[in-house]
């Protein structure tokens, strides 16, 4: 009688469970996601606004196009393209010139991206880079806003300084009128905060925003200044994409709901940045430790826009949680530094950028080891001294 042969067991390496997630398909959920606060943009600062948008997303994918020819290979099918441009374009003022956006895109793509090895091999952030690059070299469009529609009809022939732009100017004109310390530091303490400053400035709000202070006020035994409300829902100057704070989270809870991004930037960087706010920014209004202004910094200069949508960035990011809470620290530290004691008013970009470049390092003493291995020690002296 014939023995019958057992099958044998062939398994490949690991995974075997995949969850059919592409990076096609995280670049386009992402893309969907920054489209609301993109239309708001649109909305509020008129039709500039809309062809600044498609010129970084046209010049960013007839760019990837060119590199695609150029090294034989497709990848404009995989949505990172595109997502580069839409964030270069929400990282724009709205009534920047077409030259802008061109640059900014053909840097980020080609040279941020693809001179290092293209999607996966680059080492910083190519939306930021692209900015930050244009944000140096052109000052004068990058630094003039327009003012929504919200707050003035025909915004697009009316500008303005941002909320931030216009604390820090503001700061150093008071400065100069003062040439006794005492005399400038008994002022600042008179005014009190940042939005109390921007009041003294008349810096314009809605009627919509004064209506909700008054009643939140009113309802809860709140205090709240008038100003918070535009700066949450988008009623500022601003790049085209940053100011809408409300339909920023509503896009970073769908990317939480999907699993595309996880808690440990995003709240390490803005509870960090939080934290150092709240202990130091009292300090230049005259009011001490303790006494920084949370809220006004949370909701202006992109820092939303930039923690749950750019830092958060797979390739540019550590791998580890801890490594991603190290990193978050560094960006919310950084964000800080240079906001209140930078020449720039947001400080955002630069702070992620800085951070990309220590990623490798956070990643060489963060990362885990793998299942079975263990770490390298140094080898030990056998006389009981110093290893050699």
């Amino acid at each position: 009688m014939q023995s019958e042969k057992t099958p044998a067991l062939t398994a490949t390496i690991s995974p075997h469970l995949k969850e059919g997630t592409t990076t096609a398909r995280i670049m386009w959920t992402v893309s969907l996601c920054l489209l609301p606060a993109s239309a708001w943009g649109i909305y509020v600062f008129g039709i500039g606004s809309l062809v600044v948008l498609l010129l970084s997303i046209g010049f960013s994918v007839l760019t990837e196009l060119a590199v695609n020819a150029v090294r034989g290979r497709l990848t404009i099918t995989d949505g990172s393209a595109f997502l580069t441009g839409l964030l270069i374009g929400m990282n724009l003022p709205p009534s920047v010139p077409f030259y802008i956006p061109l640059i900014a895109s053909v840097f980020a793509v080609a040279i941020v991206k693809h001179a290092f090895g293209g999607l996966g091999s680059n080492w910083m952030n190519p939306a930021l880079a692209g900015r930050v690059f244009v944000m140096f070299s052109f000052q004068g469009p990058m630094s003039t806003w327009t003012l929504p529609r919200t707050l003035v009809h025909g915004a697009d022939a009316v500008t303005g300084a941002s909320p931030l732009g216009a604390v820090k100017s503001g700061l150093l004109e008071l400065s100069n009128q003062f040439l006794d310390k005492t005399e400038f530091q008994q002022k600042i303490a008179s005014i009190g905060g940042s939005l109390e400053f921007l009041a003294g400035k008349q810096y314009p709000v809605t009627g919509f925003d004064t209506q909700v202070t008054g009643w939140l006020n009113q309802t809860f035994g709140l205090k709240l200044h008038t100003g918070y409300v535009d700066l949450f829902f988008g009623n500022v100057p601003g790049t085209i994409g940053e100011i809408s704070v409300f339909l920023l989270l509503i896009g970073a809870a769908v990317l939480f709901i999907r699993r595309i991004i996880s808690w440990e930037i995003p709240v390490s960087y803005i509870g960090s940045f939080g934290l150092f706010i709240w202990l130091f920014d009292g300090l230049r209004w005259g009011q001490g430790l303790l006494h920084g202004d949370v809220l006004f910094h949370l909701l202006t200069g992109g820092l939303v826009l930039g923690a749950f949508f750019m830092a958060t960035d797979y390739v540019t990011s550590p791998l580890s949680r801890r490594g991603k809470l190290i990193f978050g620290v560094g960006v919310g530290f950084l964000t800080f530094l240079i906001r209140l004691y930078g020449s720039l008013p947001e400080g955002v970009s630069l702070a992620i950028i800085i951070m990309n470049m220590a990623v490798p390092l956070i990643d060489r003493y963060t990362k885990p080891v793998i299942f079975g291995s263990m770490k390298k020690t140094a080898p030990k002296n056998p006389a009981g001294g110093a290893p050699a």
